[in-house]
């Protein structure tokens, strides 16, 4: 385990873990919630969610750009755009809007032109699987090529089945285990 995935998990059990009574975007029920907005937009981890995304899809050749449905992905995508070349990458990020602009050029995915370019699909934690897959769809619609998904904490529920038997490798930095949720 890196220093920096050590961290960042300290500051998830920390920071970003409540414990009570939630309904989640799937309509499940449970007894604690990740906010991992909590952390990906505070100055401690976001350099963190970078470094620690950016060792995660370090093996995936030639990745253009990084980004996901707004707004969970947003921080961490730019995360990963300004903490990449410390470790020898360069990743552009982008933005994938719920639908297209009603005005303007009516684009639903804003950034660099990702039309014909190997991309990854972010996000902050993964329940259903549906934020990664709009976002995925709405990316080939622009000509991208979805390479894969990748989350910085996985729920452990149906995510991974649904976006792997929807074609996409399925990455996760950290698991319920490593929060003591499992």
């Amino acid at each position: 385990m890196t220093d920096a995935r050590s961290q960042l998990i300290q500051l998830i059990r920390d920071e970003a873990v409540f414990h009570g009574d939630f309904t989640l975007t799937s309509g499940a029920k449970a007894t604690y919630y990740i906010d991992l907005r909590t952390l990906s937009l505070d100055h401690r981890a976001a350099p963190l969610i970078g470094r620690v995304m950016t060792e995660l899809i370090d093996d995936l050749p030639d990745i253009a750009a990084v980004g996901g449905l707004t707004m969970g992905a947003d921080p961490i995508a730019s995360a990963v755009l300004h903490q990449a070349p410390a470790l020898g990458r360069s990743y552009d990020a982008f933005v994938v809007r719920k639908a297209p602009k009603d005005h303007g050029r009516g684009k639903q995915v804003e950034g660099p032109d990702v039309e014909g370019k190997r991309v990854v699909v972010l996000e902050d934690t993964s329940t259903t699987g549906g934020s990664p897959l709009t976002a995925a769809r709405a990316l080939e619609a622009a000509g991208a090529i979805v390479v894969a998904v990748a989350v910085v904490v996985d729920r452990a529920t149906d995510a991974r089945r649904v976006i792997e038997e929807a074609g996409y490798e399925y990455r996760a930095a950290i698991g319920l285990h490593d929060l003591g949720l499992a």
